[in-house]
């Protein structure tokens, strides 16, 4: 995450329909769900990349966020492992009202930092968006994310995402008039 920038809030969008490509981890990786207990792996690896300031500030949100969904979790909540067993990257594959409108949509993407630029990340998005399918049907699917996360918007428009200019969902705002020219800037070749 670059904290440089300004914090201005991103909308995406996956259109309902599209394929969703295959795409292996490296050998010495592998997918689990989660388990009972993992939420403080969950918290130790976002506090990693700096979405929490204390792990215990991070356990606490999935608690009051997840845990409340005690059979939604053990399906939609997705790690990477690595060889030895350590839970190395996260993601999860959930939904945001809109209204009476459940929307599916991805949150919490995060890779440890030592652990970033392994190609973790892509296959991370397309075990999620698998799960999306498999448990919210074929329908678009949405994320918010931030500026700060620029790295991420990239992976986000080269696995199907396209950004929202004025729509969003949930409950979030959605910046992208104030935040084109941070991301033109630093998404030039995706632009």
């Amino acid at each position: 995450m670059d904290k440089s920038l300004p914090y201005l809030n991103i909308i995406m969008k996956r259109k309902a329909g599209m394929s969703i490509p295959y795409s292996l981890l490296p050998n010495e990786f592998s997918f689990t769900l989660y388990r009972d207990g993992d939420e403080v792996k969950w918290a130790e690896i976002e506090t990693s990349v700096g979405e929490f300031q204390y792990v215990d500030e991070a356990i606490n949100y999935f608690r009051n966020e997840y845990l409340t969904y005690p059979d939604e979790i053990r399906e939609r909540v997705i790690f990477i492992k690595d060889s030895a067993g350590q839970y190395i990257a996260t993601i999860t594959a959930w939904w945001n009202y809109t209204q009476d409108r459940r929307n599916p949509s991805i949150h919490w993407l995060a890779v440890k930092p030592e652990y970033q630029g392994l190609g973790l990340s892509k296959p991370l998005v397309y075990k999620c968006l698998e799960v999306l399918l498999k448990t919210e049907g074929d329908n678009e699917v949405y994320l918010h994310t931030q500026t700060w996360s620029y790295k991420a918007i990239g992976l986000y428009l080269k696995t199907g995402f396209e950004l929202l200019k004025t729509e969003s969902f949930g409950t979030y705002l959605n910046d992208f008039d104030k935040a084109e020219t941070i991301l033109r800037d630093r998404l030039k070749d995706l632009f």
